[in-house]
């Protein structure tokens, strides 16, 4: 890897170690307004789906808090905002995030 290319690997491993689940709700909800070209859909939902924070995030299994974030992660990839997010992820303090157990 190129110093600073950010490759959905080396993203991952970042969002993943010292038992990192997701961000907590309020940087989870910072990246989520940095996607592009979010939008509504005809049935009332978001493509990307939103964040599972606010009532969702007591609702939600970590597993499923994980599948969403990385979901978030594929469509950054995608609208080739891997970079910008890959920093964003980075600059955020070990309190910034849930971690497995917690």
């Amino acid at each position: 890897m190129s110093e600073g290319m950010e490759t959905p690997d080396s993203l991952w491993e970042v969002c993943t170690a010292n038992k990192r689940l997701v961000p907590m709700p309020d940087p989870w909800n910072q990246l989520y307004g940095m996607l592009k070209n979010t939008r509504r859909k005809p049935s009332g939902g978001w493509e990307p789906p939103l964040p599972l924070i606010l009532a969702a995030w007591d609702e939600s299994m970590p597993i499923q808090k994980q599948l969403r974030f990385k979901e978030h992660l594929k469509w950054a990839e995608g609208q080739g905002q891997l970079q910008e997010v890959g920093a964003f992820l980075r600059s955020l303090s070990e309190e910034q995030w849930c971690h497995f157990g917690e």
